[in-house]
């Protein structure tokens, strides 16, 4: 006679293996129709935790470009619907409206608490502990508000599908690199489970995707010039936040990802002012009209 077996989790102390559990049906009285054969056991895995979930993130992290581009063509088709009956000045606030949706607004919210933290925050333990309160402070609101404003006026000076392509895309590729160089502050943590499931194969394999679409966005020449002064800066961005609080957080990740937004758009403002002295070397550059 078959019957219905209940799937437990398992608790960490049932066995020294790890994470699964033997999930069996209760005893039964034993009578004629039933024989120990018909008593199946399953094995079964733990639902997985937080942590394996980032670090699952973390092996993927060849795919960081690729959302940056999906990010980006979600922009970009609202752009062209913006466009047709709304001034730039307007376009521009409905796409950074549009973006702190899309994002879930959780890369504002890890540069708010870092800003807290980094000057709130008189020893390093203090910041962690001040990154780590829900709560939002004086320093934390005056970075969102310049974050907006800059991405406000950044945008309404080079909007168009280059930029808004190329700002998603490279910043989230910048992280993918960053993630393996700079330690974590915490022993455990998102950047810690995220830093544990990356490796070089995954930002080698992201930094291919994003050469093969900045190329064609922003040009042979000026498309990499564009990703290493990304990179150097967010380096540098990294060094200070590992000398402030030991490593890097989820919270300094998403505060990287903002600045990284900003900076890709800053670059691409500079890089039209000096296409008329690098034209000549912005080969495989694709052409859009709007």
């Amino acid at each position: 006679m078959l019957r219905f077996l209940t799937i437990l989790p398992a608790p960490a102390s049932d066995s020294g293996a790890g994470n699964t559990r033997l999930a069996a049906p209760p005893a039964e009285p034993r009578s004629e129709h039933t024989s120990p054969e018909m008593k199946t056991v399953f094995i079964l895995h733990d639902t997985p935790t937080l942590d394996e979930e980032i670090r699952a993130v973390g092996r993927s992290t060849i795919y960081f470009p690729v959302v940056g581009l999906i990010i980006g063509l979600l922009l970009v088709l609202l752009y062209i619907v913006f466009r047709a009956a709304l001034p730039t000045p307007v376009s521009c606030v409905l796409l950074i409206g549009a973006l702190a949706v899309i994002t879930g607004a959780h890369h504002i919210d890890g540069l708010m608490d870092t800003c807290d933290a980094f000057a709130a925050g008189k020893t390093r333990v203090q910041r962690l502990e001040i990154m780590k309160d829900t709560k939002v402070g004086t320093f934390g609101i005056t970075a969102a508000i310049l974050l907006l404003l800059s991405k406000y006026i950044c945008l309404s000076s080079a909007v168009g599908v280059s930029a808004l392509l190329t700002f998603p895309l490279l910043s989230r590729w910048a992280i993918t690199g960053l993630a393996l160089i700079f330690p974590s502050a915490r022993d455990g943590g998102s950047f810690s489970a995220l830093k544990s499931g990356a490796g070089w194969g995954g930002f080698i394999g992201a930094t291919v995707i994003t050469l093969a679409a900045a190329i064609p966005l922003n040009g042979l020449l000026i498309g990499p010039l564009i990703m290493l002064g990304l990179f150097g800066l967010l380096y540098c961005l990294g060094v200070l936040f590992s000398r402030l609080f030991g490593g890097l957080t989820g919270d300094c990740c998403g505060a990287l990802i903002e600045c990284g937004e900003v900076i890709t758009l800053i670059l691409s403002i500079a890089s039209l002012r000096l296409m008329p002295y690098l034209s000549s070397y912005n080969l495989f550059k694709i052409t859009i009209p709007f």
